[in-house]
């Protein structure tokens, strides 16, 4: 890489990494998730500080709302019942909200919960930034993604501690010092590549696991392994996130001193 694209592609990444920043600290981003809760731990529907009733009914969630609830449903103030999906979109988006806190529906392997997005949380209050190693070019790594023959799913453990099922498409292959290392990921529905890692940092120098986007490989399964661009993942910012833990194999023996790091808090 020439000195001029050297330079380039820091700047790029110093202006990556400010947006990244806005995005964690924005009012719905991860900081400002306060509560995940699994309605198999409330049978009666009754969630503490939710509003409102929840049950699950024929593959859906319903809710059931009085006036004095206060929430609102796709921006309008709500009672009644009304069956809802799981929210895939911004968390902003979402459907159900009650005084400036959305109230966001997950379904995971057949359970529901639901999510509450304060920006008010202490987290977000206490928030200063991320701590990243400076743009290194060693980092950025010529890499090749090899899809498997058929997609396999893996039991791992989640920061939640249930052990849930991790989606693999392949792995990308790539060189540290000479020596050949992998790391299975998922395809993303634009193509990207998603894979979750630790390394020899890993609980020391950073944070216990870390997550790499990689961009789609091209036809031949070339991609740009750029470990500059390693991500903390949802739970590094908020305890109520389920994020993955690395899959077996997915732990590298080598310290990875580049990307993401740990939050930082004043």
């Amino acid at each position: 890489m020439s000195t001029h694209a050297q330079q380039q592609a820091a700047r790029d990444w110093e202006r990556w990494h400010e947006e990244r920043t806005a995005t964690v600290a924005a009012p719905y981003g991860p900081l400002s998730l306060t509560g995940t809760h699994w309605l198999a731990d409330f049978p009666e529907g009754r969630i503490p500080a939710v509003p409102g009733r929840w049950r699950e009914e024929d593959g859906a969630l319903v809710l059931d709302a009085v006036p004095e609830d206060g929430l609102t449903v796709d921006g309008t103030p709500f009672a009644g019942a009304v069956r809802l999906g799981a929210d895939r979109g911004p968390i902003e988006a979402s459907r159900v909200a009650h005084e400036g806190r959305r109230l966001v529906v997950l379904s995971r392997e057949g359970l529901w919960a639901v999510r509450v997005f304060d920006p008010d949380s202490p987290a977000r209050r206490a928030f200063r930034a991320i701590d990243a190693t400076p743009y290194d070019p060693r980092w950025a790594l010529p890499g090749t993604f090899r899809p498997y023959a058929d997609a396999r799913t893996v039991r791992v453990e989640n920061a939640d501690g249930v052990e849930r099922g991790l989606g693999l498409a392949g792995e990308i292959a790539f060189e540290v010092d000479g020596a050949v290392h992998t790391l299975q990921a998922a395809v993303e529905p634009d193509g990207s590549l998603w894979a979750v890692f630790a390394d020899a940092t890993s609980g020391d120098s950073s944070y216990r696991f870390r997550f790499l986007r990689p961009a789609a490989p091209d036809a031949g399964g070339a991609v740009t392994v750029d470990f500059n661009r390693a991500l903390l993942p949802p739970c590094a910012f908020a305890d109520h996130f389920i994020c993955p833990f690395p899959p077996p194999g997915n732990t590298l023996p080598v310290a990875v001193e580049a990307g993401e790091r740990q939050r930082i808090d004043g």
